[in-house]
């Protein structure tokens, strides 16, 4: 099986209600909850055999290429910080005994800074090619956790603590986050309908500005531990989600929107920097030609718009879009499944 190479692919995630209560401090004294959903938009992963005992690694969206030897811990002078991440803690971890080099390439179907989880969801298929490639026996929280702690601890990048898991569970997904890392996932089982029905009323738009969101939680959490509306507005997203598991249940959609509409004037409370000019503008006309309610997905400030509509509205909601701002309507679909592995 000289030719043999290990693949995996990670789905993208919406975030539906509570985001930001999984970031600390707020998740560490208060405990988090987060409703999301994975789309059909992956994080791809592959690792290809070499016999020349280097390691290269391979960014087709950053149309980079860096080589290292396979017997080191790679420095930080690399350019591709994931990838970097990903080799030295399986180095240190696990060592590359039966490895002659490989090669890691990985690509994204949305950019960084989209509010997708895009990134964190690259670490997962990372971590599962990894796992692959060197037969660990991981599971699905192992697999989350590790690409969690390489991503936040070992290279230090802020973020919350959703999207690893979101990324390996797949589906929807009610999460709750406490202190010391502790993460429940509990998986909701749609009925196809209502699941047929929450697909055919979002509309995806790219807003055209991918943001910093490394910045934009900074600031969250800094008010947050200063108090006054911030947390009470974390507060009321933590509720919202648990809400929002109950309206998916039933498939209540009018109940969707208004849960939405609330948590996205909450989630505005938590930074100034969570909207735009450009995004609010947005918003108005999609308001204005059909949507019932909409948020940015992810920490805010540009990235993908989520919109709530009537199925039998959307096109017109797509038109006005397209027509009246800069943004990019897409469609999307939901899937049931989290990250997946195979050899060919």
């Amino acid at each position: 099986m000289t030719n043999t190479v290990f693949r995996a692919r990670a789905p993208l995630r919406l975030g539906l209600a509570g985001g930001g209560t999984d970031v600390s401090p707020y998740c560490d004294e208060f405990g988090g909850a987060i409703i999301n959903v994975t789309i059909d938009r992956y994080a791809y992963a592959s690792i290809r055999l070499r016999a020349d005992n280097k390691v290269v690694f391979v960014s087709v969206d950053q149309n980079e290429t860096e080589e290292f030897s396979i017997g080191q811990l790679i420095p930080d002078v690399s350019k591709l910080k994931l990838h970097r991440g990903i080799f030295n803690r399986m180095f240190k971890q696990y060592g590359f005994a039966r490895s002659s080099g490989f090669t890691l390439t990985t690509h994204v179907d949305a950019p960084m800074g989209s509010g997708l989880g895009s990134s964190s969801a690259l670490m997962v298929a990372m971590v599962a090619v990894m796992r692959e490639y060197l037969i660990l026996p991981l599971g699905e929280y192992e697999v989350a956790r590790l690409a969690f702690d390489i991503e936040r601890v070992d290279l230090g990048l802020q973020g919350g603590r959703q999207d690893q898991y979101a990324a390996t569970f797949g589906g929807f997904n009610y999460m709750e986050f406490e202190a010391n890392e502790r993460v429940i996932v509990n998986p909701l089982r749609m009925r196809p309908r209502i699941m047929n029905e929450i697909e055919s009323s979002i509309l995806l738009t790219f807003s055209g500005a991918s943001r910093e969101s490394a910045k934009i939680i900074e600031n969250q959490s800094k008010s947050v531990s200063s108090g006054g509306k911030s947390l009470e507005a974390m507060h009321q997203l933590k509720c919202e989600a648990k809400e929002m598991k109950e309206a998916l249940l039933f498939g209540d959609i009018a109940r969707m929107s208004g849960i939405l509409r609330s948590g996205w004037e909450a989630k505005k409370r938590t930074s100034s920097s969570v909207s735009t000019p450009e995004v609010e503008n947005l918003f108005d006309v999609a308001m204005n030609n059909g949507a019932t309610a909409g948020k940015l997905s992810g920490a805010g400030g540009g990235g993908f718009a989520l919109f709530l509509v009537d199925p039998d509205i959307r096109p017109r909601l797509e038109k006005a879009i397209a027509e009246q701002t800069n943004a990019i309507p897409n469609k999307c679909n939901l899937t049931n499944y989290g990250v997946a592995t195979w050899a060919f």
